[in-house]
């Protein structure tokens, strides 16, 4: 008789508000993040050292690999309307239906988390105010077995 251990893929999500840059790399190596998937749609920070170049050079320092999935952002409707109306229930309603018309990209999601330890970033410190639980949600969902998702 075979007995085989089952081990579930570990997903992180992590915000960067109120962290700075080397705070923030700290963090994802205290965890031994091997990819970091920017969920963001667009890749720009007025905080220093997190725009998509700026911050995947000094993940490379960190060995740290970087990738940019921007069809897993909030799209600019979704967010203006959360702006103007402060409606965080309608806000996840429509990010979980934007994400299921975009499930090529939750799988390349899911393949990052399958082949490395990887961590979905956004800005919102709390991901319970972020779209990237609902990102994590729909990789877990993919995964079927038990995928585990830890905010930092």
């Amino acid at each position: 008789m075979c007995v085989g251990v089952f081990m579930s893929i570990q997903l992180f999500t992590i915000g960067y508000e109120g962290r700075d840059l080397e705070g923030f790399l700290d963090c994802l190596d205290t965890y031994g993040i091997e990819c970091l998937v920017d969920v963001r749609e667009i890749a720009f920070s007025r905080k220093k050292g997190f725009s998509k170049t700026a911050l995947s050079q000094a993940l490379k320092a960190r060995g740290i690999e970087y990738v940019h999935m921007k069809d897993l952002g909030s799209p600019r409707p979704v967010r203006e309307e959360l702006k103007s109306g402060g409606d965080y229930g309608r806000f996840f309603k429509e990010m979980d239906k934007y994400l299921s018309a975009h499930g090529e990209a939750i799988e390349r999601a899911y393949d990052c988390a399958r082949r490395t330890r990887s961590c979905l970033m956004c800005y919102e410190k709390q991901a319970a105010a972020c779209h990237r639980r609902v990102v994590a949600r729909k990789v877990k969902e993919r995964d079927g077995n038990g995928l585990e998702v830890t905010h930092l």
